[in-house]
């Protein structure tokens, strides 16, 4: 098993393929608030820059198969989970070809077919969610799991107590994963949790629950396998606690004033994508093969952009398909909804 700190036992292979996609997923980031200053956003982006480690050590250990539930914060999760850059970008441009055919935007991004079951606006909301799919899966029999994404705010809502209860009450096969960004939107989360936090609100109530340095690509990817390994075996909840740090503001509106400067110029040094940089250099790996991996990343974002920008707009009759309201011209067809 591959060491953080012990560069030749390092699985160079495997860290340089997430190293790819920590670049990819900063770069659909950046590229994103681009089309933001550019106006071609319509709505609130919120950037994970900063916290990609946890989003791809955790979701490169799933299945295809099995489920994420992820926050408002959820480009990372959703292209660790194997969605495209190129539909995602359509999306948050309210494109045809979008992943919700552009009608959901960045906050409702969602892929079924990788087992993306979606993002969303409302802090906390994604953990029941996560419980009742869990809950389907063991009515099912079958082996998936779902991993369930949030941020150290969420713990204060009371989704968080209901959704790991339920989950441990009745045995779920569940990956609760917090990413503790230390800050609840614009306020410091240790001003307004009480007690020793998520970890231990979970072990109260009787689940397993680990604490790791999330910007650390090595420890997120061992935790989360080993975790998922156990979850997939007995069939109950944990609870993974990440340590990170959001480097750019709550979202693509936010300049983080509220945040010192040498605050977030200490963070910088300590991000993920530089750390593992630094490990496979360390093992041997090139500066010339890590630039031209960020180079490619870049691109491919950038050309997602314009694909995006050159796709036509949703055609106005679908507005109303994929919602519950059918309409009256159809009630006559689906008397269950009268």
């Amino acid at each position: 098993m591959a060491k953080a700190h012990a560069s030749h036992n390092l699985d160079v292979d495997r860290y340089l393929s997430q190293f790819r996609e920590m670049h990819r997923i900063r770069a659909f980031e950046m590229t994103a608030l681009q089309a933001v200053d550019e106006k071609l956003v319509l709505g609130a982006v919120h950037p994970s820059v900063g916290q990609e480690a946890i989003c791809v050590g955790v979701c490169d250990n799933l299945r295809r198969d099995d489920l994420l539930l992820s926050t408002h914060r959820g480009h990372g999760h959703t292209m660790a989970k194997g969605a495209s850059a190129a539909a995602m970008m359509r999306e948050l441009l309210g494109r045809t070809g979008g992943t919700n055919h552009g009608k959901g935007g960045s906050m409702h991004i969602a892929d079924f077919d990788v087992g993306m079951l979606g993002a969303n606006g409302v802090v906390a909301a994604n953990i029941s969610i996560a419980a009742g799919a869990a809950h389907a899966i063991a009515l099912k029999g079958d082996d998936r799991i779902v991993a369930c994404f949030f941020g150290d705010g969420a713990i204060n809502r009371g989704p968080f107590l209901e959704g790991l209860n339920w989950a441990k009450v009745y045995g779920l096969p569940v990956l609760f994963v917090c990413e503790d960004n230390r800050y609840s939107a614009t306020t410091k989360t240790s001003a307004m949790t009480s007690g020793a936090g998520a970890a231990e609100r979970a072990r109260s109530l009787g689940l397993n629950a680990r604490e790791i340095d999330g910007n650390d690509i090595v420890r997120v990817d061992e935790a989360a396998r080993e975790m998922i390994t156990e979850i997939r075996a007995d069939r109950q909840p944990q609870l993974l606690v990440t340590s990170t740090y959001r480097l750019l503001g709550h979202s693509g509106f936010d300049r983080g004033q509220y945040r010192p400067d040498a605050e977030v110029d200490a963070q910088w040094e300590h991000e993920p994508i530089r750390r593992c940089a630094a490990l496979l250099k360390a093992a041997g790996v090139r500066d010339a093969v890590l630039t031209s991996i960020e180079q490619e990343a870049k691109a491919e974002m950038l050309a997602a952009l314009e694909e995006a920008k050159a796709a036509p707009w949703p055609a106005p009759e679908i507005a109303y398909d994929d919602v519950q309201d059918v309409g009256a011209e159809k009630m006559e067809h689906a008397p269950w909804l009268s």
